[in-house]
């Protein structure tokens, strides 16, 4: 049965911490639902992630929907309005960055779907109905759209806004830890723990500085491997810091089309184990050739091998998109590897080729070993226990 939508209670509003705090519990509740799918959905496939219970895993479905439209009633729905209101005016002081863009569109994509959220459930359809799955399946992109991105209204809500960095710094002393902290980097004593971005689109990362076996914590501003980083401030320890610099925003997204809660389908594949096992059963030539080529083949159901190159060119994309001096470097790393790859896949699929064109089975003395041995007859003597040395007494 769809729960109504609780009515806001009376009294003012919550503040901003517990509206934002509303939308983390969301979350929570969402990532369990999650978890518990997919749990439910690998039940229903065979080992190569085909769907062989149909109907199980349109139950395990209809179930999800229903327990996130639950979720969103008991944590969201007689808040979102209000969460968004405390957003938007949070983000309008701000001060100019490239994410601001993105972020109003995010805040106009969640109000869009609690405005569809709540005419839907308006108008409940007959509980435990098929117009009811139905309608509760249609909410689950707008549910997942406030799962996935609802953080952002959460961190903009629960900012302080009257709280500044402020650098407790002089220019003076800021030149000199600054030189102090380059001059540990070159020294390879410069140990970076934590980085984050602040609500200005500046990165600040956490540093234990060494000198002379003592550590002070600094905070960075700017790439630590690139000209122009600068010390802002130092500290006896990181919960020092934690309470007076800038508070992390979320963080950005690889690919910005990509939801945890509406993965595609697997897509059936081959594990190396699997292959490895066709070639040690196998007796012919063709038999290892088979396992080789399904490790290179291309397309819907790619091998391991093709799989693997997906993976450096992904990770490498990731890599660059940190927008660093570092993550450049890796990202051309991972590319030359993935060059390599792509090499070894052809040499690997050229060699499966040659071997299947080999007309030639295993010689017959490569014999098998039977597993379980003949056991001797019942009247045969069993043989004589090995002669056991005799215990000599070393006199003392």
């Amino acid at each position: 049965m769809t729960p109504a939508i609780n009515p806001p209670p009376e009294g003012p509003l919550p503040v901003s911490p517990e509206l934002a705090n509303g939308a983390r519990g969301f979350r929570l509740r969402m990532a369990v639902i999650d978890r518990e799918t997919e749990t439910a959905l690998d039940m229903t496939r065979d080992r190569y992630g085909r769907t062989v219970h149909a109907d199980a895993a349109a139950a395990a479905r209809a179930h999800r929907d229903k327990a996130a439209v639950e979720a969103y009633t008991a944590y969201l729905a007689p808040y979102a309005d209000a969460l968004l209101d405390a957003a938007r005016r949070a983000l309008q002081e701000l001060p100019p960055a490239r994410h601001l863009t993105g972020w109003r569109a995010v805040l106009d994509g969640l109000a869009a779907s609690a405005a569809e959220i709540s005419r839907t459930l308006d108008q409940p359809a007959t509980p435990g109905s098929p117009a009811e799955r139905a309608q509760h399946s249609a909410l689950w992109p707008h549910l997942t759209t406030w799962a996935d991105h609802s953080a952002i209204a959460s961190n903009l809500a629960d900012q302080n806004q009257h709280q500044r960095h402020k650098a407790p710094l002089t220019a003076e002393e800021q030149h000199m830890w600054t030189e102090l902290a380059q001059a540990a980097q070159r020294r390879g004593e410069l140990e970076l723990t934590e980085s984050w971005y602040a609500a200005d689109g500046q990165p600040i990362t956490l540093a234990h500085l060494i000198e002379d076996d003592d550590s002070t914590v600094v905070a960075l501003r700017g790439d630590p491997d690139a000209p122009g980083w600068q010390v802002i401030g130092h500290y006896a320890h990181e919960y020092e810091a934690g309470k007076v610099l800038p508070a992390p925003v979320p963080p950005g997204v690889l690919r910005a089309d990509v939801s945890r809660y509406n993965r595609p389908a697997p897509v059936p594949e081959l594990s190396l184990q699997k292959l490895i096992r066709d070639v040690v059963e196998g007796r012919t030539a063709a038999d290892a050739s088979d396992a080789l080529l399904c490790a290179v083949q291309r397309g819907y159901d790619a091998g391991p091998m093709v799989r693997l190159q997906e993976l450096l060119e992904t990770s490498g994309q990731f890599a660059s998109a940190l927008e660093t001096v570092q993550g450049r470097q890796i990202a051309a790393r991972l590319s030359a590897l993935g060059r390599q790859i792509e090499f070894l896949t052809h040499e690997v699929e050229a060699a499966a080729q040659d071997l299947g064109a080999t007309v030639a089975v295993l010689p017959p003395h490569r014999t098998p070993t039977p597993r379980v041995r003949p056991r001797p007859a019942v009247d045969t003597t069993p043989p004589a226990a090995p002669p056991v040395a005799p215990v000599t007494t070393r006199r003392l």
